[in-house]
């Protein structure tokens, strides 16, 4: 009996760990790329080092950002951290 009981605590902790650590990091993770993946010129965002912008041009793996004093900054699409708010759609 008591193996069973140390083979029960082993995948109960897996669970646990699963369930508070790995799936959320995953579901995050995803968020990220869907957020990264579907931005846009005209977008406002914030970079993972803070920089406030606007994105100028966007190709597949780099973005040119439009600060504050109108210079232009180029960084990988995946230094974006969050997008602040939306461009308006063209209809």
């Amino acid at each position: 009996m008591q193996g069973y009981g140390g083979i029960l605590s082993l995948v109960l902790m897996f669970v646990l760990f699963y369930f508070l650590l790995i799936r959320p990091q995953q579901k995050r993770q995803k968020q990220t790329q869907s957020m990264q993946t579907g931005l846009k010129k005209g977008d406002k965002i914030v970079t993972i080092g803070g920089l406030h912008g606007i994105i100028d041009s966007i190709d597949e793996s780099k973005i040119v950002i439009k600060c504050g004093d109108g210079s232009r900054l180029t960084y990988d699409r995946s230094a974006i951290r969050e997008v602040t708010e939306s461009a308006p759609e063209l209809t």
